[in-house]
């Protein structure tokens, strides 16, 4: 199942206010809304862009998955995601191609996002994000 479209583009933060300034003021982008992420231990700041976002993502707890790349690989580029029409069908093609998943299902968020990350060695050093938008979005 081919990819949609580039979602968004994510970019670990220390702090999601601090960045916020560069990215608003130098930039001029809008900030569609924050949200506190308790299942990632993450705020996320969305930033609309064309027809995708830029996310600004900030760890709040210090063993979460985030702070540990924060700590290890500092602020920067964190993760591509693209969006493909159905998740399982896409999950099943990546999987039965020999690629390694960090998450073995797709996880679900508030809105009914669904989403899944494909781990590093499989792509060639970038961590995707795949992601099946709501039915009714």
């Amino acid at each position: 199942m081919p990819p949609i479209k580039i979602n968004h583009i994510a970019v670990v933060v220390e702090d999601v206010n601090q960045a916020l300034e560069f990215w608003q003021t130098a930039l001029g982008l809008p900030l569609h809304h924050v949200e506190h992420n308790e299942d990632e231990a993450v705020d996320i700041a969305f930033l609309p862009l064309g027809d995708g976002e830029i996310e600004l993502i900030a760890p709040f707890t210090e063993d979460s998955g985030v702070a540990k790349y924060l700590a290890k690989r500092g602020a920067g580029l964190h993760h591509l995601c693209i969006e493909v029409e159905d998740i399982d069908a896409a999950l099943a093609q990546i999987v039965g191609a020999g690629a390694q998943m960090i998450n073995e299902s797709a996880r679900s968020r508030p809105d009914g996002t669904r989403y899944a990350f494909v781990h590093p060695r499989s792509t060639g050093g970038v961590l995707l994000e795949l992601y099946e938008l709501p039915k009714n979005a």
